[in-house]
């Protein structure tokens, strides 16, 4: 079978504010990054993706870019950041960086031109309308950060639109000079030798023209967040959003061509399955994402840990998937809580085997691979600006910084850290992992290991086993190999029943490898187990 890169690939994704700090100010930055990079390869992953390093103010840490063709002096420079891909692609590793099209930072040359008159050449590289009666709303759509998706500007008497925080400006899509200038920054970080991009906040990228109101939510129930009261409708996954990722997808293929070079096209998709795949492309819009990420499990809590509901939930998506298309999974990111918070340390193992053993590219969280927890940020030390808009859904305790070490800063830094490093940082660190072969980082090192060695787990296809009770058990076979991976999600010991003779190549555990089983298979509680199929 003849794969792209990324299909047989596991990615790491890099928060570059908190991994490695090497200037000493507090922030990680391209140095610090780079001096770990050999970590990451002995860890066992293929992919690094870095989160926004362009010149920002930082209002939403980066995602408010004020300058798409370079890097922020907090991180380094463009020198800088050549020599980490350099770096990297020595050491055998695939760079893939964040691309933010829906939204610039109001400080970008461009909004500063826009907001300054209407007839300003750059005004319709924005959405703007004009208000309402009495000065009211243009209409009800909501901003992901919390309010009114809608900001009036004094000087010109209109609203600007923005899906997130008012100092993130939408760009209009509509505007082919907006889309020339946007896709000419792919081409430029692709001649600096990116292996691929993940596009951020894809679904918002185009709303309705006749800026009709969202529908409410029936569903939504007080505690749910704010933004979730409506049905988005009219503001994500327009007809015109495809149009514009085509041509994100031609532009990467065309640069492939010309170059010899495969990249590959990540999309931000936080969306139901039925939606989620149509981000594949099809007959209508051509190629669109190699990946459209599933974010399923990064909701993954002890509500929803159980075989039914996973089991459920991969069929349904590798059912829906068109032919061809190749799954993906994200068990954490720099949005949610922690996998360690959310399942606890037992289950965080399992479902270390559960990412790293299913069809498909899977996504690692820096720190995930240590069991990091969410940290605790003291009252009035909130970062994020979801924090300040909608409490409750802050962001800051999962970007606390990495764990390298047992010292006061984690190794991270030699200054004060941007924000505060979680208390269990003592223990859970890499330093003291790489010594105890029971570690969750012993055991991602070693299921990355088995992944890489066996056809089966990284490009083999996929077969439910069992979903009954605690138990999931699902068959992974290859051309000459089949693998069985079964998992306890439960608390209490359990047993699945054998239809043949097997040999344990993994356990959760650690404990167990080279085990011949065979009939009544015991499981421990909170245990996964990988097994080859003998012959009998």
């Amino acid at each position: 079978m003849s794969c792209s890169w990324w299909q047989g690939a596991v990615v790491y994704q890099v928060y570059p504010r908190s991994f490695c700090d090497a200037s000493g100010d507090g922030v990680g930055d391209l140095q610090g990054i780079k001096s770990k990079l050999g970590y990451l390869a002995w860890l066992g992953v293929d992919a690094v993706w870095l989160s926004p390093v362009f010149p920002s103010p930082m209002v939403d840490f980066g995602y408010d870019v004020s300058d798409y063709k370079d890097v922020h002096p907090m991180f380094g420079t463009l020198q800088d950041f050549d020599a980490l891909v350099a770096e990297a692609h020595r050491l055998g590793l695939k760079v893939i960086l964040d691309y933010v099209p829906n939204h610039s930072s109001d400080e970008h040359p461009w909004f500063v031109e826009a907001r300054s008159s209407r007839k300003s050449p750059k005004r319709d590289f924005y959405v703007w309308r004009d208000p309402k009666p009495e000065g009211k709303l243009p209409n009800n759509w909501l901003s992901e950060f919390g309010g009114p998706a809608w900001t009036f500007e004094e000087c010109t008497g209109q609203f600007y639109y923005h899906a997130y925080h008012p100092r993130q400006p939408d760009l209009n899509w509509r505007n082919e000079e907006l889309v020339r200038e946007m896709l000419d920054v792919l081409r430029f970080w692709m001649e600096r030798g990116v292996d691929g991009f993940r596009v951020d906040a894809i679904r918002h990228l185009v709303e309705d023209e006749n800026f009709r109101d969202n529908l409410p939510n029936p569903d939504w129930r007080e505690g749910d967040s704010p933004y979730e009261a409506q049905l988005a409708v009219n503001t994500t996954s327009r007809p015109e959003t495809y149009r514009a990722v085509g041509k994100m997808r031609q532009t990467v293929d065309e640069f492939g061509e010309r170059t010899g070079k495969e990249l590959a096209l990540i999309g931000e998709v936080y969306l139901p399955v039925a939606q989620l795949v149509s981000y594949y492309g099809g007959a209508e819009h051509g190629p669109l994402f190699d990946a459209p990420t599933n974010m399923h499990f990064t909701r993954l809590d002890a509500g929803s840990w159980n075989a039914r509901d996973l089991a459920a939930h991969v069929e349904e998506y590798e059912a829906a998937l068109p032919a061809g298309a190749w799954p993906n999974w994200v068990l954490g990111n720099h949005d949610r809580p922690r996998v360690a918070s959310r399942l606890g340390a037992e289950r965080a193992r399992v479902a270390a085997m559960l990412l790293l053993t299913l069809r498909g590219t899977p996504t690692i969280y820096y720190g995930d691979e240590l069991g990091m927890t969410d940290g605790e940020i003291p009252p009035g030390a909130e970062r994020d600006p979801v924090a300040k808009s909608a409490p409750g859904y802050g962001r800051d305790p999962v970007r606390t910084p990495m764990h390298w070490d047992g010292t006061p800063s984690a190794g991270f830094t030699t200054g004060e850290p941007w924000l505060p490093v979680a208390g269990n940082h003592r223990e859970v660190n890499v330093e003291a992992e790489r010594k105890d072969p029971r570690s969750s980082l012993s055991l991602y090192r070693r299921l990355l290991a088995l992944r890489r060695s066996e056809p089966a787990l990284s490009v083999g296809s996929y077969r439910t086993v069992s979903a009954d009770g605690d138990v999931f058990a699902y068959a992974r076979e290859g051309k000459r190999e089949s693998l069985l991976v079964v998992l306890n999600l439960g608390s209490e010991p359990a047993s699945l029943p054998l239809s043949g003779p097997g040999r344990i190549l993994l356990s959760t555990r650690l404990d167990r490898e080279g085990e011949k089983v065979e009939g009544e298979l015991p499981l421990r509680p909170d245990e996964g187990l990988v097994l080859r199929v003998l012959q009998r």
